[in-house]
């Protein structure tokens, strides 16, 4: 039996530190400053409460700080798992809590999906939370079909809720659930945080807070990120609330390699800064930025959005995701391609098809609405907007039609990046700056990297494509910011 105890301090964390490619090679060497997303690493750590005593059968599970499992697996895939998840996968199976870092499409879902099989297998609960009504929903749909005993809780929609083993919420659901001692509660063995970077959220991230530490202490719990950078700080904080290991595992593959440009206000060219294997490229730099010596200083971005949405079309990158960080920059930007069309008109007569099976769901008074009409037009040339101030209806729409290549160019906000399995070719950034609810400030690195992994969709893009369009104020700070996001990712 294994016997690693930690002892003179609240939390500590297992001394392997290992670095293992998917050949199976690894050393105990810090990983490098700037990585290849191409090379498959894996990096796993362990935080443990004082005191204790793993008492897991080391053949069967292996030990703390190399986890295994040589049991029945509960669920199989179609594929060959990668080194961080079957490294996750041996984690859950020892029956303790796992964060998993990974970019974008790296294959995430696959661990949720054992936790949920896992507790089907077990004939207990298992409770998948997400910060968004529309992420829930489509994870609703996804995993409906692969378990049949799915069930949702929304403040809007509400199947099986009693009946299914899992359960699909909001975070402040299961935090309801927590503050009114629910009995489905009982019945838990697992919980799956989604996006647990939302927990440094200045407003909602007290939602995750409270929900971690009310949770019953038998309870074990999975988290899922992409852009958590305090990975580790966050595991020992687990360790010593909950009294009981829980895992880190970090691995920066990227399936699709990201290929990052800029482009300069009232310029006519792109210059890519970054390549696909993370170099950063200085010479570009320089000559985008001498572009605005050919510029009169002050010269707005009138026409700019047009011409770089037309240059993208024309270079064959759609569909293309453009983020801006307010809902009145999302109409004006749609507003202003306007008279582009991307559609044929075979694609027109299925955009109005099911846009006029979609407004059926509304009653008659509401589908004369303007906000429901005027999209139409847009949505029939293969352009849509998505942001929190249109109908649920209208998101909905835009949303299928976006997955079924009918929306060519999307303008939405950045809580479309926010988890939904919406990849596109392109993506590109109408600013950098953003609206916080207290100031002005240029994004973060993690908000970045979110945003533009939704760039390149795995299976179908070589690589994905990301463009920042900067002015001269903004030219100077990007090279600091380029380094800090790719040191982080």
């Amino acid at each position: 039996m294994e016997q690693e105890t930690a002892k003179n301090q609240k939390s500590r964390t297992v001394r392997k530190k290992s670095e293992t490619n998917t050949d199976g090679g690894g050393n105990a060497s810090a990983l490098p400053k700037k990585r290849r997303s191409s090379e498959r690493t894996c990096v796993h750590k362990v935080a443990v409460p004082i005191d204790y005593i793993s008492t897991k059968d080391e053949a069967l599970y292996g030990t703390l700080s190399s986890p295994l499992h040589n049991g029945t697996m509960a669920k199989t895939f179609p594929f060959t798992l990668d080194q961080f998840q079957q490294v996750s996968i041996a984690c859950l199976e020892r029956n303790e809590s796992v964060l998993v870092s990974a970019h974008t499409s790296a294959g995430k879902t696959a661990i949720a999906e054992y936790a949920i099989a896992m507790s089907l297998r077990d004939k207990r609960k298992v409770l998948y939370t997400s910060p968004l009504k529309s992420l829930n929903n489509q994870k609703y749909s996804e995993l409906r079909q692969e378990f049949t005993d799915v069930g949702l809780i929304t403040g809007d929609i509400t199947i099986y809720p009693s009946e299914a083993k899992c359960l699909i919420m909001t975070t402040e659901i299961l935090r309801g659930m927590l503050y009114r001692g629910s009995e489905v509660l009982n019945e838990v063995d697992w919980v799956i945080f989604d996006e647990i970077h939302c927990m440094k959220d200045g407003e909602r991230g007290v939602v995750w807070e409270e929900s971690i530490i009310l949770l019953p202490p038998t309870v074990k719990m999975v988290f899922l990120s992409a852009t958590l950078s305090n990975a580790l700080e966050f595991a020992e904080w687990i360790s010593t609330l909950r009294k009981q290991p829980c895992h880190v595992i970090c691995t920066n593959f990227r399936p699709t390699p990201i290929q990052h440009y800029v482009f300069p206000i009232g310029g006519r060219r792109l210059y890519p800064i970054v390549d696909e294997n993370e170099e950063f490229m200085g010479d570009n730099f320089v000559m985008a930025e001498n572009t605005f010596l050919k510029q009169k200083l002050g010269e707005g971005n009138k026409g700019d959005m047009f011409k770089i949405v037309k240059m993208i079309m024309e270079k064959k990158f759609q569909p293309i995701i453009v983020f801006s960080f307010s809902k009145k920059e999302c109409e004006h930007n749609l507003k202003s391609i306007s008279k582009l069309d991307f559609n044929t008109q075979e694609e027109k007569e299925r955009v109005l098809d099911i846009f006029e099976m979609a407004v059926l769901t509304l009653n008659e008074e509401d589908r004369s609405l303007c906000a429901i009409k005027e999209v139409l037009p847009h949505l029939q040339r293969g352009i849509g907007i998505h942001h929190s101030g249109l109908l649920p209806v209208i998101k909905e729409l835009v949303e299928l039609l976006f997955q079924e290549g009918l929306v060519k160019a999307l303008f939405a906000t950045e809580t479309f990046a926010m988890g939904l399995n919406m990849p596109a070719k392109t993506v590109v950034f109408s600013s950098v700056k953003k609206w916080d609810g207290h100031e002005h400030r240029y994004i973060r690195s993690g908000e970045y990297i979110q945003m533009s992994g939704r760039a390149g969709r795995r299976g179908k893009d070589e690589h994905g494509i990301c463009i920042i369009m900067i002015d001269e104020q903004v030219s100077v700070l990007l090279v600091i910011f380029v380094f800090c996001t790719f040191d982080a990712a």
